[in-house]
């Protein structure tokens, strides 16, 4: 028996006026998820324990079986692992986001949370700028993907309050910078006037797009303990993911992470590549987790276009193909749902139950139905802890 975990991120959303009252969801063109959803099992789980905060950190902890309450300790911690940075007990990880401030008469603007989705060999060179320049006293920059990076800081604390930037996207943050934190916000500071010193960024300004004028420290914790799924179920498998974050979760948690060459987190992603990497991982191992970011970018964005677009990319190029090959493989058992909701009129993520399909190869169903937030909801089944859904696609005992 082989098993698959396919997360669109943040594919769910609310009722939209421009859509007659639909969601994204309803509204996008997505047969191969329809059909999984009149196919197999439709019921809705609760990825965010009551709280919690609604991030892709904790939603995809439980996804992949863990317990936030008892697991989480940071997103940052497990961005860490992904990039091979492994943390003393007293050290703290950051995540370090390159963003986009804009000083103005009302205050300092977070006008892009991802500095114009900059790019990850332009990033590169900043993050090394800043190494060079900020990387001592017990500090080091370690670079990611696109705008998502890593400040590892002996001396920073795990208990200041940070904030995620794309929670704050066209909005005053000047005045969150201060407090028991500000270490932290003397940094980010610091960080100002070295970015703005970078042909990187001097060349983005020119070619019309977004510079990274500001790091934004956020996420931050010290390294979490967790047994893997080889020890809790027997069971050998990969992640295949663009984010940092789920690499990191699928290392703790004793899968193999697969980098896809062209894996970008946004639309221009290599789907193809992804789907192609994980039935490869099938032939030889048990479980293979997918995760596909772009729905969530677009959330962010609050762009409808865009959020429509990605998930019936989802959809085609990516659950319609892999269903494909998994027929080739034998039996299968298929786990398909989003992380959190991620509602274009917030441009943030939402702690409500997400809808999910548990379908099985081996005794296909026939209930007429969409996959969609309503129709989950209407299923009638809710799964009170979303780290539950792991056994029940193992068939299996927690």
């Amino acid at each position: 028996m082989k098993y698959i975990i396919l997360v669109g991120d943040g594919m769910g959303d609310y009722p939209i006026a421009e859509l007659g009252g639909k969601t994204p969801l309803e509204a996008a063109k997505t047969p191969y998820m329809d059909e999984l959803a009149r196919q197999g099992e439709l019921g809705c789980a609760r990825t965010i324990p009551p709280g919690k905060e609604p991030g892709s950190d904790i939603a995809n902890l439980a996804i992949m079986g863990y317990d936030p309450e008892r697991y989480h300790t940071g997103r940052a911690p497990l961005e860490a692992a992904a990039l091979g940075v492994d943390l003393a007990p007293q050290e703290v990880a950051f995540r370090c986001n390159l963003v986009t401030l804009r000083h103005q008469d009302s205050g300092l603007i977070m006008e892009d949370y991802a500095a114009g989705h900059i790019t990850s060999n332009e990033a590169k060179e900043l993050i090394a700028a800043l190494e060079a320049a900020l990387g001592r006293d017990g500090r080091r920059f370690y670079p990611g993907v696109s705008y998502r990076h890593l400040l590892v800081w002996t001396a920073g604390d795990a208990a200041w309050r940070t904030y995620p930037p794309h929670d704050w996207t066209g909005q005053e943050v000047g005045h969150l910078m201060g407090g028991e934190a500000q270490p932290l916000w003397d940094l980010i500071r610091a960080s100002w006037p070295v970015l703005a010193d970078q042909p990187v960024n001097r060349s983005r300004l020119a070619a019309g797009q977004k510079p990274a004028t500001s790091i934004w420290l956020w996420g931050q914790g010290r390294p979490p303990r967790m047994p893997t799924l080889k020890e809790r179920f027997g069971l050998t498998g990969a992640v295949i993911s663009a984010v940092d974050l789920i690499r990191g979760i699928g290392k703790y948690a004793g899968l193999k992470p697969i980098l896809v060459p062209g894996a970008t987190g946004f639309l221009d992603t290599n789907y193809a590549g992804k789907v192609a990497a994980a039935l490869t991982a099938l032939q030889e191992m048990d479980l293979v987790f997918v995760h596909v970011e772009a729905p969530d970018e677009a959330g962010h964005s609050g762009e409808l276009q865009l959020k429509l677009q990605a998930i019936q990319d989802f959809d085609a190029q990516v659950v319609g193909p892999l269903r494909e090959g998994l027929d080739q493989l034998g039996d299968y058992r298929l786990l398909l749902l989003c992380d959190h909701l991620t509602p274009l009129s917030l441009r943030t993520h939402t702690a409500e139950p997400v809808p999910f399909i548990l379908f099985d190869s081996r005794t296909p169903g026939d209930r007429p139905r969409p996959y969609s937030e309503a129709a989950a909801k209407n299923a009638g089944l809710l799964l009170d802890q979303g780290a539950d859904l792991l056994p029940r696609l193992l068939e299996k005992e927690k």
